[in-house]
């Protein structure tokens, strides 16, 4: 376990001591953080427009603002978490130091889930930025804080099931950039999945939108915790980052 830990604080350290993670951060506060204004705004409008017809309208902070926002949130994640992963195993085989890595006292597994633990303290730093942002709407509203818990729950699962999937497609490259574009595609396709019930109701349609992110992200954003949308995202993660492992192995036999 301490080998996984110093691994991990290793691979955060290397993300501070590049532009990626000041580029992940500056350009998530940049679009939440106009998305922040501008729901904020609208609703501040509706609010004084409500008041002025006689206050008929209910207004909610968690329905009109929070929840569109974290919705949002999960949004921007599918663009930044290639960008995240897409140096994880990648850059050590593109340098030359994956041979280093295979020939230390480290475990394939301790490897994998350093980097993957790694790549989950930066996006957490990410989302630490959206709830400086939240904290203010609790300054002059009164939303409801379990939907906000609950959500930021389910931020967290998605952005871990990604990350590993991230973790898993670095394994198989030594380029960055085909890793960027494999990582987002195949997080793009889990996340439109959800749109095959469109097309019908049969069990084909029914088991693509199971599959879908979005589809298991839906309660979450609703401030609903139910354990089958937990135990998917754990699934998928697992699964993820056991083919990563595969990978590190099949690494380690070749070399």
């Amino acid at each position: 376990m301490r080998n996984v830990l110093l691994i991990c604080l290793k691979e955060l350290k290397s993300y501070f001591v590049s532009p990626i993670a000041y580029a992940v951060l500056a350009d998530f506060a940049l679009v939440f953080g106009v998305a922040f204004y501008t729901a904020t705004s609208e609703f501040v409008k509706f609010s004084f427009q409500s008041q002025m017809m006689g206050g008929g309208q209910t207004m909610n902070v968690n329905e009109q603002i929070i929840r569109p926002l974290l919705g949002f949130a999960a949004t921007v994640g599918l663009f930044l978490i290639p960008m995240i992963t897409m140096r994880l195993v990648a850059e050590e085989k593109r340098s030359g130091t994956i041979e280093l890595l295979l020939t230390s006292p480290v475990s394939d597994a301790g490897v994998i889930l350093g980097k993957w633990l790694g790549a989950m303290l930066l996006y957490l730093c990410v989302l630490g930025m959206s709830m400086a942002s939240v904290a203010m709407l609790f300054l002059w509203a009164k939303p409801d804080l379990k939907p906000v818990l609950v959500a930021y729950l389910g931020l967290i699962l998605q952005g871990g099931c990604l990350l590993a999937i991230g973790t898993w497609i670095s394994t198989t490259t030594k380029d960055q950039i085909v890793a960027v574009v494999v990582t987002f595609h195949l997080s793009l396709f889990l996340w439109l999945l959800s749109w095959f019930t469109a097309f019908g109701n049969t069990v084909p349609f029914r088991v693509a939108n199971y599959l879908s992110i979005v589809t298991h992200m839906e309660n979450f954003s609703k401030g609903i915790l139910d354990l089958k949308d937990v135990v998917f995202y754990a699934s998928l993660t697992f699964f993820a980052l056991f083919l990563a492992l595969r990978q590190m192995e099949s690494l380690r036999w070749r070399a």
